[in-house]
């Protein structure tokens, strides 16, 4: 795609309109097609009631489809979830009481704390000058483990991580992948990585908003390992009301345990295919571009990045400045969206991002440093 092309793409988000939106590792920003989708549903549901519920079910397991497809999976290994918590917590179910986990000090506490509260022993490696190094987690390097924990992309310093090297070290591990500052910005391929589960929300990267997250859960997983939680569309036939027996759909289905969110699953379908539209691949592309961009004018600024350069950049910046929290409402006053981070800010360029959104970021955290005398 030309730059011409990216710019037309940016009128696909109002959020732009008005705000300098560097804020998507957050939450992102969703495109028209998204509202349209939800909207289009809402009004089923307002003039028919659940009349369009048999036709609901089929767009779900469309998108369902077009879930398993973006990550490499098959359709059967695919469930809905609202969030990456609510994810996690039924990797955590099914595989806390098998062993230890192995996983990093760098994670988001969403990634770790449901192992933790089940009883895992937990053991965190340390980040080498800001890096999660494979090295570190081979069997013989690494304390005794079942299952390899990692997010594609850190939250905190937006570390990203080559999963095909960690799915060749796994061994006898279970790999289980948290993908939700990925998705929706690089490619991804459980299959090709050897990826054994991912958890995933929508509302960053993938652009889908709250509430619409899935779940990929490898067919060894699910078909050897019982939910603990489970609801009456958990079961096959769940129209026979049978209160007596436990008949678990053979499938990842079996996660999902009562009435789907639809509104939520709607609207992921319809970011993915507005993705899917653009390709991840020249979507990746833009993004490592204008973090490059982004990177390069901070640095001749003076400014301190302390975010992983090199195959391990992502769309994640951090930035050191003092007093995170008053630089990021210094920045807000004048538009510009970014998080507080202990050490400073983390600003996120996206693919609608562009050259003159990072200039005016950059213009803006001068005038910070100096005083606000610029």
């Amino acid at each position: 795609m030309n730059a011409a092309d990216w710019e037309d793409l940016r009128r696909d988000f109002p959020a732009l309109a008005d705000n300098v939106y560097l804020n998507s590792a957050a939450a992102g920003p969703t495109p028209r097609p998204v509202r349209e989708a939800v909207h289009a549903y809402y009004r089923e549901l307002e003039e028919g009631g659940d009349r369009s519920w048999d036709a609901w079910l089929e767009r779900r397991e469309q998108i369902r489809s077009e879930v398993a497809a973006f990550v490499g999976a098959d359709d059967d290994e695919i469930a809905f979830v609202n969030n990456t918590s609510e994810g996690m917590n039924v990797l955590a179910d099914l595989l806390a009481a098998d062993g230890g986990v192995l996983t990093n000090e760098l994670e988001f506490p969403t990634v770790t704390l449901p192992w933790v509260h089940r009883g895992a022993a937990v053991h965190f490696q340390p980040a080498i000058e800001g890096l999660v190094l494979p090295d570190l987690y081979t069997e013989a390097q690494s304390p005794r483990s079942t299952t390899l924990l990692l997010s594609h992309v850190q939250f905190s310093n937006g570390c990203r991580q080559d999963l095909a090297r960690f799915g060749a070290i796994k061994g006898d591990r279970r790999f289980v992948v948290c993908a939700s500052q990925s998705a929706g910005a690089f490619p991804i391929d459980v299959g090709r990585d050897d990826v054994d589960a991912l958890a995933c929300s929508g509302h960053k990267w993938l652009c889908a908003g709250y509430g619409a997250g899935f779940l990929h859960v490898s067919r060894a997983l699910w078909a050897h390992h019982a939910p603990r939680a489970v609801g009456w569309l958990s079961m096959q036939d769940p129209f026979r009301f049978d209160n007596h027996n436990v008949r678990l759909l053979p499938s990842a289905r079996r996660f999902e345990l009562g009435c789907p969110a639809f509104a939520g699953i709607f609207a992921l379908g319809a970011a993915l295919r507005y993705l899917q539209a653009i390709g991840i691949g020249a979507i990746a592309t833009r993004v490592l571009e204008i973090n490059a961009y982004l990177v390069a004018r901070l640095q001749a600024k003076g400014f301190d990045v302390l975010s992983p350069q090199g195959e391990h950049q992502s769309g994640q910046t951090l930035v050191a400045v003092a007093e995170p929290e008053r630089a990021v409402a210094f920045l807000a006053e004048r538009s510009v969206m970014v998080t507080p981070k202990p050490e400073g800010l983390r600003i996120a360029t996206h693919f609608f991002n562009n050259e003159e959104d990072v200039d005016a970021c950059v213009r803006a955290l001068l005038e910070y440093r100096s005083g606000g005398l610029l």
